[in-house]
């Protein structure tokens, strides 16, 4: 993995721990697609999980596995954004639930008992984690200065 660029104030894994999504890019027959997923950054590795039924990307993964990753955090308030994009391989793997569970933390929180219903339970079966191993990662600081507030024009 090489990184490019890194111009953020912050270190690229607190900026990766934070419960943003990531735009997975591929190609598909018919152009680009982008699916927006939660992620786990582990390892210097993207972790996603996929629903095998119903959804396009786990076989885009298989057929083609070049990808692009995109995470912003923005805060237009504040003027605050933070852009990592990376390119790289994309893999379909078992599913691994003890990792699923730290994925699903990182946005649900660690009390399972109140996490919707839809993300307790996730059966191995219909379930993968796609493995994304970046080649390149550009990290960019793009604050401005905060705009005035609404109220104040």
């Amino acid at each position: 993995m090489e990184i490019v660029e890194n111009t953020l104030d912050s270190e690229l894994d607190t900026v990766l721990d934070r419960p943003l999504f990531c735009h997975f890019a591929q190609i598909a027959e018919a152009g680009p697609r982008v699916s927006p997923l939660w992620f786990l950054w582990e390892e210097d590795v993207i972790w996603n999980i996929a629903q095998l039924q119903g959804r396009s990307y786990p076989e885009r993964v298989r057929r083609r596995p070049r990808t692009a990753i995109a995470i912003t955090d923005f805060e237009p308030r504040t003027g605050h954004v933070e852009h990592v994009g990376m390119r790289g391989t994309a893999s379909l793997e078992s599913y691994d639930q003890e990792r699923a569970g730290r994925l699903l933390e990182k946005y649900l929180g660690s009390d399972e008992n109140e996490w919707p219903k839809r993300f307790v339970g996730l059966d191995p079966t219909d379930y993968r984690l796609i493995k994304f191993e970046p080649d390149t990662i550009v990290a960019r600081d793009q604050s401005y200065p905060a705009p005035p507030e609404i109220g104040d024009q």
